[in-house]
């Protein structure tokens, strides 16, 4: 495969992981803080993409594999919080309640955020929209840097 191709192959999915996460939240999943971070490097990647085919330099490939390797570790990292294997940002996980007076449990009832972090709204096979997205990326990571490797 050339490199052109595997150019466009992992921009590609880039886009098409992008597209998806954009269609789930149009059937009403609406995405947490983490779901959002995962997206921007997506993003980079698409552009860096188009940037490597319409200037013919392989070296950016290398940026769209960081891009790649980004979004699949926010991913790992929001699969560990999903399964509460670590706290997740404060600003989008429920905290401990144990030891709160009733004020300070009713201001964390308040301003607590309405989609969490630490929940999985929908799962494949056993794994989240974040375990989907981190496997896939560390693919499209796999084929940006068999792009930046391959010669002519």
């Amino acid at each position: 495969m050339t490199r052109n191709r595997l150019v466009l192959l992992a921009a590609g999915g880039s886009l098409a992981l992008l597209a998806g996460a954009f269609i789930f939240q149009a059937f009403g999943y609406a995405p947490c803080k983490l779901c959002l971070w995962q997206r921007w490097p997506h993003a980079a990647a698409i552009v860096i993409g188009a940037l490597c085919l319409s200037t013919r330099r392989a070296e950016l490939a290398w940026l769209g594999a960081v891009a790649a390797l980004a979004t699949a570790g926010v991913g790992i990292y929001h699969t560990g919080v999903e399964r509460g294997f670590w706290l997740g940002p404060t600003t989008c996980t429920s905290g401990d309640v144990g030891g709160l007076s009733a004020d300070d449990l009713m201001n964390q009832i308040l301003n607590a955020p309405l989609i969490r972090c630490d929940e999985v709204a929908w799962s494949l096979f056993g794994l989240s929209m974040a375990s989907w997205n981190a496997l896939l990326s560390l693919s499209l990571a796999a084929i940006w840097v068999r792009a930046a490797t391959r010669r002519g």
